[in-house]
């Protein structure tokens, strides 16, 4: 007996077949809760860019003091694919890509370490490396638009920050901007003319409010069980406070900001214009906060728990005439897409098994009917353990690969069932026997399968990951279907189809008869009667037959 048989046979009364079976469907129920869903699948293409400052210094001399160094060492970097850069007034900015795969820490780190191994090489009067890191996950999956007519963009602008606060104290967050108004500022602008009166020099003014901008610890003082830490100084934020800085003392007159520059409080420059049109054609000022997410995190349930912290927030921060419109939300996005591409599923597989009731019978029907989600479950935890995500990439893999997975069950109930027919034997033996005959070509056909398939895995480039789920969920689904074949199916062949199949009885005259019409066969079976008689009779005709097939493979290639 072949490995089929054997595993039908240790198997067919086994109580682990229908707690496999329970077990199956449910991790296949936890993997679709479980699983973060997404409109694309996450490819990890690391991005930094390397930015050096060296002010007064011109592009050409950036370019080759900076911007050239910087790239020859960047080169150096295991896992490096490209190396852009860039060089203007008094900067230089080089993009380093790694290749399709790469970790994205791991990258970072290992730009971090490169320059600072090199930096006893760097030029005079450079600023130490900025490393700023870009990724796939850097795309907002959520913007939120406030917007008013009682307020300036400006005012929406306040509005929105402390919003924006509200929002990054929540889990899974990586990135938040608010774009749109100008934030507050507090401006110094110095006068000449009374700066040489009083003797200061801009020099002087500035350290003094660096000096006068900063907290300290000056020490602690410990009574009875507790330790107070003690501050000096304060940070600067009102006009006021700026203004009332000491410069210096000439004469014995102390010299404050405000004596030699005009300090005000208002708004920085105007770099960003965001407007809110209504369906009525209504323009009105407003802002946008955008929310990224971190790698891995479920996109629809990270929106989900940032609108209700807004709704939560929304009478504590928000004035009552400031509107809140949700102006992009992938995690919405994904949540309908992937549930769209389930019901797809579901109905393919309803349709699966009204076509084999229609054509086999509707206990035959119920066997593939448990066997398809069976398969599904199955690939489904796979997915969630390989760390894969659903979205329209691994949910197209499933509807692709039902029409494959169903030939595994059809083929061993339908033999089960012509073995049951047959009459000669008991169930339980049919059960086997139909099992082990088909085993081997079942076995060999689902390989078949899975080595057209698999290649698709190994593809480069940014496309590799992208169509990744195709092969290997395909690939699993088609192994979990030939495990069900053996297992699940000649169990449930057995307690549904025992003493439902008909021995087929038969006179002489009524054999006869059908054979006679047999002979006669009409339409496309009495064609493919006679074309597939003639090529088995004959070589010469069989040769030819395979030469011209193998001639239109050519013509197809080429």
């Amino acid at each position: 007996m072949g490995i089929a048989g054997r595993v039908a046979q240790a198997f067919l009364r086994s109580k682990l077949t229908p707690l496999g079976t329970l077990a199956s469907l449910a991790v296949g129920v936890v993997a679709v809760i479980a699983t973060p869903r997404e409109e694309e699948p996450q490819i990890s293409v690391p991005m930094i860019d390397v930015i050096v400052g060296m002010p007064g210094a011109t592009p050409r001399e950036t370019e080759n003091l900076l911007a050239r160094p910087i790239e020859q060492r960047m080169w150096e970097v295991p896992g490096v694919e490209y190396v852009y850069g860039m060089a203007g007034d008094g900067y230089s900015m080089t993009t380093v890509r790694f290749k399709v795969g790469e970790d994205q820490e791991e990258s970072v780190l290992k730009v971090h370490a490169k320059l600072a191994s090199v930096m006893d090489e760097a030029p005079a009067g450079a600023t130490p490396p900025l490393v700023r890191p870009h990724s796939i996950d850097d795309v907002p999956i959520l913007t939120l638009t406030l917007h008013s007519a009682a307020y300036g963009s400006n005012e929406l602008r306040q509005i929105a920050s402390y919003l924006q606060d509200e929002i990054r104290t929540l889990p899974d967050i990586a990135q938040t901007e608010v774009t749109g108004g100008n934030a507050r500022r507090i401006s110094v602008e110095l006068d000449p003319a009374r700066l040489a009166a009083h003797g200061v020099t801009p020099g002087e003014v500035l350290m003094a409010l660096q000096g006068a901008n900063v907290r300290l610890q000056a020490g602690e003082l410990a009574s009875g069980n507790e330790v107070l830490r003690i501050d000096v100084g304060a940070p600067l934020e009102t006009a006021t406070d700026v203004g009332s800085v000491l410069v210096s003392a000439r004469a014995g007159t102390p010299v404050y900001v405000r004596d030699v520059a005009d300090v005000a409080m208002d708004y920085g420059e105007t770099d960003s214009y965001v407007t809110h049109t209504s369906t009525d054609g209504a323009a009105t000022n407003a802002v946008t906060i955008s929310v990224s997410k971190r790698p891995g995190a479920n996109a629809t349930k990270v929106a989900e728990a940032v609108l209700a912290r807004v709704e939560q927030a929304r009478e504590r921060l928000l004035p009552a005439d400031v509107e809140v419109t949700v102006t992009r939300n992938y995690g919405a996005t994904a949540a309908e897409k992937a549930s769209e591409l389930i019901l797809h599923l579901a109905i393919a597989t309803v349709s699966v098994t009204l076509l084999i009731g229609l054509f086999l019978g509707w206990r035959e029907a119920v066997i593939v009917l448990v066997a398809v989600p069976v398969t599904l479950g199955l690939t489904l935890f796979v997915y969630y353990a390989m760390g894969y995500t659903l979205n329209r990439i691994t949910l197209f893999a499933l509807i692709f690969s039902i029409g494959i997975l169903v030939d595994d069950a059809i083929v061993v109930v339908e033999n089960i069932y012509r073995h049951m027919q047959m009459g000669d034997r008991t169930p339980e033996v049919a059960a086997v026997e139909g099992v082990e005959e088909v085993g081997n070509p079942t076995i060999l056909a689902t390989f078949t399968v899975i080595a057209a398939i698999l290649p698709m895995a190994f593809v480069s480039g940014l496309m590799g990951p992208y169509m990744r789920p195709i092969p290997v969920g395909a690939s699993v689904a088609m192994l979990a279907s030939l495990a069900v074949a053996f297992i699940v199916t000649p169990y449930l062949a057995l307690r549904l189809l025992r003493g439902h199949v008909q021995r087929p009885h038969a006179s002489p005259a009524t054999i006869s008869h059908q054979r006679g019409a047999a002979s006669k066969q009409a339409g496309f079976a009495g064609f493919y009667a006679r074309i597939m008689s003639r090529l088995m009779e004959n070589g010469r005709r069989r040769h030819a037959f395979y030469a011209a097939v193998v001639g239109l493979l050519f013509l197809s290639v080429g």
